[in-house]
């Protein structure tokens, strides 16, 4: 990171994180650990090994990698110390309020019980709460390569957690495999009174994002750039009020946008939408929300007025309630006056 006038506040900013995979957190460093631990053969002789498996550009070389990855995470400590070391990146970045995607499917039909993955991602939640003062919501997120009857199994085993469960999701490949493959399970999910949100418009057309809001109709819009291709469609999302989780780095490292300097974000703000800034897979795209900021920031395409925008949008973006946005928004306003 170079320094520059912006680093300080980007640093000091207090910041709600909305687009995160938990899975996608893991470290070559805790992969390892975890394959020893484990007894799990892995096809990576060095942390370095892994780190040049990485130079991918497409969405499903990263998932294949991604996958595999998964498969050194096999017990409830396990899942424990995934989230644990996300959440210490977090409190570094000054991240007040995370809510974490996870894929349960990526673990029951490998065999690991759906209630370890629970119990390990939420003693971590409660531990970060306690340690750092993090709050954190989990959204279920459904595979979407997979079929919408595996998807309504999936929900049928969470009903139990569903006091730990702030909402449902949808991710993997988007391209072909459209939102209204999974209108029934999204319908059964707000029925149970969980928040809905789901990736579109990342590799999917801007048609992926109408299907999202009006047949799975989400409280919340993962990704979302293509969108920018139908001004219709943005005039209605700036209208709704509609909140987008965008994750620059992601986004250069798969190939959405070229270059960051290209990067829709000042777009975004400009047309009225309420994005935010999100580092998605941070272990393998490149960096954890500062990041994200500080590469937009290097690109020239972050003006401090956009910085506490985004930081606010956050908060706004947030399951939370608006006792408890309106704490983190003056908190920001103390943030400015100082820095």
């Amino acid at each position: 990171m170079t320094d520059t006038p912006l680093s300080a506040l980007i640093a000091a900013l207090p910041k709600a994180e909305l687009h995160l995979h938990i899975e996608g957190s893991l470290e070559p460093e805790l992969m390892f650990e975890l394959a020893q631990r484990n007894h799990v053969a892995i096809p990576y002789a060095s942390v370095e090994e892994v780190r040049a498996a990485y130079s991918f550009s497409r969405l499903q070389d990263f998932l294949d990698i991604y996958y595999a990855g998964a498969d050194v995470l096999r017990t409830a400590r396990d899942f424990h110390d995934l989230a644990a070391a996300y959440f210490a990146r977090a409190a570094a970045d000054n991240i007040r309020h995370a809510e974490i995607f996870f894929d349960p499917q990526t673990h029951t039909d490998r065999g690991i019980p759906f209630d370890v993955v629970m119990e390990g991602l939420t003693s971590a939640m409660d531990e970060a709460h306690g340690r750092y003062g993090i709050t954190s919501g989990l959204i279920l997120c459904f595979l979407r390569h997979l079929s919408e009857e595996a998807a309504l199994d999936t929900l049928a085993r969470a009903e139990p957690w569903i006091d730990r469960l702030l909402g449902v999701g949808l991710d993997s490949s988007e391209v072909g495999h459209p939102p209204a493959k999974f209108e029934r399970v999204f319908a059964r999910a707000g029925k149970l009174g969980l928040k809905r949100v789901a990736h579109a418009g990342e590799e999917g057309p801007p048609a992926y994002v109408h299907e999202a809001l009006d047949l799975l109709k989400v409280d919340r819009l993962d990704h979302g750039n293509r969108a920018m291709e139908d001004p219709a469609l943005v005039s209605r999302l700036a209208k709704e009020g509609m909140a987008l989780t965008v994750c620059p780095l992601s986004n250069l490292k798969l190939c959405v946008v070229d270059d960051m300097g290209q990067h829709p974000i000042p777009a975004m703000l400009e047309a009225g939408l309420t994005a935010t800034v999100n580092s998605d897979d941070p272990a393998y795209f490149g960096g954890y929300v500062n990041d994200n900021f500080y590469a937009l920031d290097a690109a020239g395409v972050l003006t401090r007025e956009g910085l506490i925008q985004l930081a606010r949008n956050s908060f706004t973006g947030a399951f939370l309630s608006e006792a408890d946005k309106a704490k983190y928004m003056e908190e920001i306003d103390k943030v400015i006056e100082a820095v």
